[in-house]
């Protein structure tokens, strides 16, 4: 186990056993799920949408440390749902009053199609959505889960730290 692991677990063990107003339901989802894919694949949008809404905002975890990790989260995940996410990013931005090429002019994309998006161009679409509009960017992340699984920021764990700990444990 790599020195960055062993911090990670200790980091998700202290917050396990810590701050309880913080962590709030998460105690039971992690009680109710045995694994995040487990997590990510039957728990309800609800579900991940609560806890997204109770933990990832700037306010939580500040974008110079979430763009970072959202960038190599979106690097690691399938091309197809990279797209997924691209496209709904861009749906819910349009419901905004926010189109697709003028999203692709502010945030220099190489396109605003979703299928030709690489993960830089995704990559500055979430950023900007967690910035701008962190709403829109959980309700994207509660649609799309597979991008949770790939960051790795010890703060942004701390964001799930109940659960974390409880699969990290395991």
């Amino acid at each position: 186990m790599s020195s960055s692991d062993k911090y990670k677990r200790e980091i998700m063990k202290d917050l396990a056993g810590g701050n309880k107003e913080v962590l709030g339901d998460n105690e039971e989802i992690g009680k109710k799920f045995e694994s995040f894919d487990d997590f990510a694949n039957r728990s309800s949008r609800d579900e991940r949408h609560g806890l997204l809404r109770r933990s990832f905002t700037p306010e939580r975890i500040p974008a110079a440390q979430m763009d970072p990790e959202l960038k190599s989260a979106i690097d690691k995940i399938k091309p197809n749902e990279r797209d997924d996410v691209a496209r709904d990013f861009f749906k819910h931005l349009k419901e905004r009053g926010l189109s697709e090429k003028d999203l692709e002019k502010q945030l220099g994309l190489s396109t605003h199609n979703p299928k030709r998006m690489g993960s830089d161009d995704v990559g500055k679409l979430a950023s900007f959505a967690y910035t701008a509009h962190p709403d829109v960017f959980q309700d994207v992340l509660a649609d799309q889960p597979a991008i949770l699984k790939f960051l790795s920021n010890p703060l942004v764990g701390a964001a799930i730290g109940a659960i974390a700990a409880k699969w990290l444990h395991k």
